[in-house]
């Protein structure tokens, strides 16, 4: 079982904030392939569905997105999935501009809490990932203020870009695999020019 994780943090109050960006890959993803992910195991939202010809789970693990590695590890094991070629995640990234993707293969956190939870549960850091930029965080605000506030207007036009980006490298992976995936998605798009 292929298993295509989101990272976010559970409870309306989180929902359209930066650090949800996976939950929201995860909504365009489930919508396109008439996927349910209403189903509870493992402290997380999943739905199963066939997309590309493969057998995928969707997950939204609910345990915040600090603890978000002890969920996945328990769908990797209840799935038998090995993390390092049925497993990938899509999550927020502060280092890219805002609706920009990156695919990875594997890497360290960055900094990012989900993914240290992640590698410290799985003990490798050799797994799939659609990182989805939010954009920089302002001088002198708290990093945590920022990844849990929400984006002007503007910004969730080009996040709207951005989830239909990472779905198309989702397709891409499944399809082709991870290299095909980066080499076609690991470039700066230029915004679209206003007509």
């Amino acid at each position: 079982m292929y298993i295509i994780a989101g990272l976010g943090n559970p409870t309306l109050q989180y929902e359209g904030t930066r650090h949800n960006v996976g939950f929201n890959v995860i909504d365009v993803l489930a919508d396109k392939y008439n996927i349910s992910v209403d189903t509870r195991k493992n402290r997380a939202y999943i739905g199963k569905g066939i997309i590309c010809g493969r057998k995928v789970l969707l997950a939204k693990p609910q345990t915040y997105m600090n603890l978000s590695g002890e969920s996945i590890r328990g769908l990797l094991d209840y799935y038998k999935s090995d993390p390092e070629d049925e497993l990938l995640v899509i999550y927020d990234d502060v280092s890219l501009d805002v609706g920009q993707i990156r695919v990875r293969k594997k890497g360290s956190a960055g900094g990012h809490n989900g993914i240290k939870n992640i590698i410290s549960n799985l003990g490798t850091e050799v797994f799939g990932r659609i990182k989805v930029g939010v954009g920089e965080k302002p001088k002198n605000y708290d990093l945590a203020d920022y990844v849990l506030g929400h984006f002007s207007k503007a910004e969730r036009e080009l996040m709207e870009e951005g989830y239909q980006r990472a779905v198309c490298a989702v397709l891409t992976t499944l399809e082709e695999g991870m290299e095909p995936a980066m080499n076609l998605y690991n470039r700066k798009v230029k915004p679209k020019k206003e007509a």
